[in-house]
């Protein structure tokens, strides 16, 4: 069933790619190569080896523990004037200074002499490789031989042989035929949500798609800003009727889908919610895409190198790569970097680059960046400590508190925004940096305390974040999981 529906959309996307090519508006990715360049002292710098030209994986230094460095990706310091800032829930747009930055004059306020150092619980970066100096060296590496680029958007002259091995070995983490690199996440699931939307203008006989020719499009009540962005600018477009089902709601969404008599189908939704902290209940997912052929679109930006054995994201911890059919990723989070990425097949690929607009109008991502990103890529795969310390920390959080808490997002929902306002200070009075999350990030009297937890966090963190949470949260009266509520698209 599986592959009828794969079928049934790879011809769909076949005709849209030849429809395309009839107006001469198929867009193409042209690498350009970035040899080692001499720009140091002596003119020997980079020339141990370029992408593409028989560099290995085995040239990324890897380590089988937690090393000192780790730490600074959780340990973090702040000016005392931002620290009483926060306390008295002061705006800022950044004006503050930290030690060492100085004013105008050269000088250092007085208030700054003194730094506040805080315990960071409110950040992605899950494994901890923000700080980790191999990954470091890869971008200082690309940096010093090539300059930052990219010189324009990856569809002039902005894609390089840097791009296209990340865009590779992504493609190979993700088992998917074809990797599409983006700016950012956010950008990755605009292109796509657009993207899939214009398939019914390119195959409607009329020009504009009668109500039977659109794409319906099945959305996650909780699903990230992205998503739901990406399906507004598809509707704008009229090429798309959208369908909002309860937030994990599986016999909602089957209602949906028998009643919809629209023959393209799409489902999509986050793999691991990055508000609730839950997982999409991808079993009974594929179960419903055997019965009703659509299309299978997950945003697996907190799962990826979290979740699965090779760190492949939540579709690998379900044994289900095959059933997904694009998988939307983010390089910000778990892999320390930044930028984004569609795992998809060629045909989808073809069509993303030539009319996703987030993409197509974006500038590429820098070399350096694309560097790190490949590094991160490989590290994450071999450091396999990282994904195991991350999940004994999960494991610690929930015998700490009784919490049966299914992720290193912990999501403690505490009312109103005073509440949260104050158990954020509380925390911050304890050493913790602790964001307190309010609306419109999510709805009305559902603020939170939003914890993050990684794997270079020791288990004594987490004694002591408990210890502090507990003076200003109940754990017994807790709510861990969100009410269902309808996003509004």
């Amino acid at each position: 069933m599986t592959t009828e529906c794969s079928g049934r959309w790879d011809g769909w996307v076949k005709e849209a790619l030849a429809r395309l090519e009839s107006l001469k508006i198929v867009r193409s990715l042209r690498p350009i190569r970035l040899s080692a360049q001499p720009h140091g002292v002596g003119g020997e710098a980079g020339r141990e080896s370029e992408p593409g030209s028989g560099g290995s994986d085995d040239e990324y230094e890897v380590f089988e523990e937690m090393k000192p460095w780790d730490r600074t990706s959780v340990e973090v310091d702040v000016a005392d004037s931002t620290f009483r800032s926060w306390l008295l829930d002061i705006p800022s747009s950044g004006e503050d200074f930290m030690l060492g930055d100085g004013l105008a004059d050269g000088a250092v306020a007085a208030s700054d002499r003194e730094l506040k150092k805080l315990t960071l619980f409110s950040s992605n970066d899950y494994l901890g490789l923000s700080s980790h100096p191999t990954i470091g060296k890869a971008a200082a590496k690309a940096a010093k031989e090539h300059g930052m680029g990219p010189r324009g958007s990856a569809l002039i002259c902005g894609y390089t042989n840097y791009h296209r091995r990340l865009e590779s070995c992504l493609a190979e983490l993700k088992k998917k035929e074809e990797c599409l690199l983006c700016p950012t996440g956010f950008a990755a699931n605009m292109a796509s949500m657009v993207a899939i939307g214009s398939i019914s203008l390119l195959l409607a006989a009329g020009g504009q798609p009668e109500k039977d020719e659109k794409i319906a499009i099945f959305s996650d009540a909780l699903n990230h800003a992205s998503i739901i962005d990406g399906i507004r600018l598809a509707e704008r477009q009229r090429s798309v009727e959208v369908f909002v089902y309860g937030h994990c709601d599986m016999v909602h969404l089957n209602k949906l889908l028998s009643a919809c008599t629209t023959e393209r189908k799409v489902v999509v939704t986050d793999s691991l919610f990055s508000m609730d902290g839950d997982f999409a209940p991808m079993d009974e997912l594929v179960r419903l895409k055997r019965k009703h052929h659509f299309l299978l679109v997950i945003d697996d930006a907190h799962g990826t190198f979290v979740c699965g054995k090779n760190g492949g994201g939540v579709a690998e911890e379900f044994d289900c790569e095959r059933d997904v059919d694009i998988c939307v990723g983010t390089l910000s989070k778990a892999a320390g970097c930044h930028g984004g990425f569609i795992a998809c097949s060629k045909r989808w690929k073809q069509l993303i680059q030539s009319r996703g607009r987030s993409f197509i109008f974006s500038t590429s991502t820098p070399v350096p960046v694309a560097a790190a990103a490949h590094a991160a890529v490989i590290v994450a795969k071999k450091e396999t400590w990282r994904r195991r310390e991350l999940w004994n920390r999960v494991q610690d959080f929930r015998t700490l508190t009784g919490i049966p808490i299914l992720s290193p997002i912990i999501s403690l929902i505490v009312g109103s925004e005073e509440n949260a306002l104050q158990g954020s200070r509380h925390l911050l009075e304890s050493g913790f940096h602790v964001t307190a999350i309010r609306p419109p990030t999510v709805p009305p009297n559902s603020c939170r305390l939003r914890v993050t937890l990684t794997a270079t966090h020791r288990k004594d963190d987490l004694v002591k974040l408990t210890e502090a949470l507990s003076r200003c949260i109940n754990f017994q009266e807790i709510s861990i999981h969100c009410p269902k509520v309808y996003a509004r698209l």
